[in-house]
């Protein structure tokens, strides 16, 4: 098999195709959103090859691997288009980053008000990982709020629980290296 060009110059017109085929302008909801998914893949990336912690890594290395699918997920209008079994996210996706979470939580000490994002330059990583989640999160919800289609409660799920592991990671790679967490002042002095 030959090696294929990398332009194709279907694009220059503003236009795109999601899987299948359909094509959709470079600006449809659908693109805002698997496209912050492949945004929030890249910066988990960064932060993957950052931490110096084995089982982190491996973690990281799985999330992304389903952000992956989530994108596919999000870019096939299943109404034109059957949905690949890849591009599913299951229970056990959901159930992987909640244990994940318990896990580490367990090793944590309690909370003591809000943190703000920083620490170790992991942690503040970690915490752009999160927003960024966040912003996947809402663009992904406008697709149904907008009418676009429906969202699968798997994906809801998996998009919610993965910001809130990303804040709990944050927090064990501070302990990790010892680092303080920056508590927030409620005064602003």
């Amino acid at each position: 098999m030959g090696k294929s060009k990398i332009y194709t110059k279907t694009g220059d017109k503003g236009t795109t195709s999601l899987v299948g085929g359909v094509r959709v302008s470079k600006t449809h909801a659908r693109l805002e959103a698997y496209g912050t998914v492949d945004e929030l893949n890249s910066f988990l990336g960064m932060l993957a090859v950052s931490v110096d912690d084995v089982e982190t890594e491996v973690q990281l290395r799985n999330i992304q691997h389903r952000l992956f699918a989530l994108g596919a997920y999000l870019a096939t209008d299943q109404n034109e288009t059957d949905l690949h079994v890849t591009g599913m996210v299951a229970p056990e996706h959901v159930a992987f980053l909640e244990r994940a979470i318990d896990d580490i939580d367990a090793s944590l000490p309690p909370l003591q008000g809000f943190i703000l994002p920083g620490g170790n330059r992991d942690a503040a990583l970690c915490h752009v990982c999160r927003t960024v989640c966040r912003r996947a999160e809402r663009r992904i919800l406008e697709l149904e709020e907008k009418g676009v289609c429906e969202i699968d409660g798997n994906v809801k799920r998996f998009i919610n629980r993965l910001s809130d592991y990303l804040f709990i990671l944050a927090r064990r790679l501070n302990c990790l290296t010892n680092k303080d967490e920056i508590y927030w002042d409620k005064s602003c002095k």
